[in-house]
């Protein structure tokens, strides 16, 4: 499931190459599990021949503010992931398009084209993703549900120690709740858990303070690492758990045998 880091690479791929370009076409899939509360072809009248003025992103949400609303926004679900032609942008490896692939794919449920020809389309390959066209995105579910984003509000030592001491779930899963803190999934969790040293099963009340320090500690390097380089996982610091954990690569971590 695409994570903040590969939400993020995707909004600083489209202010890279998107901004001020004007949409000049527009396909919108007919497909209302992904396209939410709007018809495809009114979804399509309202974009034809707006500015894309700036791209935002909270959690694994991101937004896009046209020169007038509404603007369409993106909840990436399972596979959801932008792509822009001829642009680098980070492949999540359940959702890769290939260079010889259809363009649009076939999985495309959102696709621009600009008035440079530039070319832009979100696919959602298992169909769990949302798009929709909101006047205020972050004024409606599911992002005005969401909890501090991770990268942008980080909360203090004092404030994450206290925010955990209320708390008798467990790790994991409290680090999963999208309302808690915004944009870590399975990946990160697993990451920042066990850069931390910590159970994923141990619970947030029982954590020390020096403990709460070091886990927020690490969730600010995990993300920031990832961010850095695009969520390029090839690039990831060679001693992560994600290439065992998640690219399944035999072997040990840290001397360890881990087992998938």
């Amino acid at each position: 499931m695409p994570e903040l880091p590969e939400v993020e690479a995707a909004r600083r791929a489209i202010e890279e190459h998107c901004i001020g370009k004007k949409i000049v076409k527009s396909i919108i899939a007919d497909d209302s599990k992904v396209i939410d509360g709007v018809s495809a072809s009114d979804f399509e009248a309202s974009v034809l021949g707006k500015a894309i003025l700036s791209a935002h992103r909270k959690g694994k949400n991101l937004w896009l503010r046209l020169d007038s609303p509404p603007f369409p926004s993106f909840q990436f679900g399972m596979t959801g992931a932008i792509y822009i032609k001829g642009v680098a942008v980070t492949q999540y490896k359940r959702s890769a398009v290939k260079d010889t692939d259809e363009w649009p794919s076939k999985y495309s449920k959102f696709f621009v084209e600009l008035d440079d020809g530039l070319e832009l389309s979100f696919t959602d390959k298992r169909r769990f993703a949302k798009v929709r066209l909101l006047n205020d995105p972050t004024s409606v579910p599911p992002i005005s549900e969401l909890g501090p984003d991770a990268l942008l509000e980080p909360m203090t030592v004092d404030e994450f120690t206290d925010s955990l001491s209320k708390k008798k779930i467990t790790l994991k899963a409290l680090l999963l709740d999208q309302s808690y803190i915004s944009g870590i999934g399975n990946w990160v969790a697993d990451e920042v858990l066990y850069q931390a040293k910590i159970h994923p099963l141990q619970t947030a009340v029982s954590l020390s303070k020096e403990s709460c320090a070091t886990l927020l500690k690490c969730i600010k390097e995990v993300i920031q690492s990832a961010v850095e380089v695009d969520a390029d996982c090839s690039r990831f610091p060679l001693e992560w758990l994600f290439h065992f954990r998640w690219g399944k690569k035999p072997g040990k971590v840290n001397g360890k045998i881990f087992m998938t």
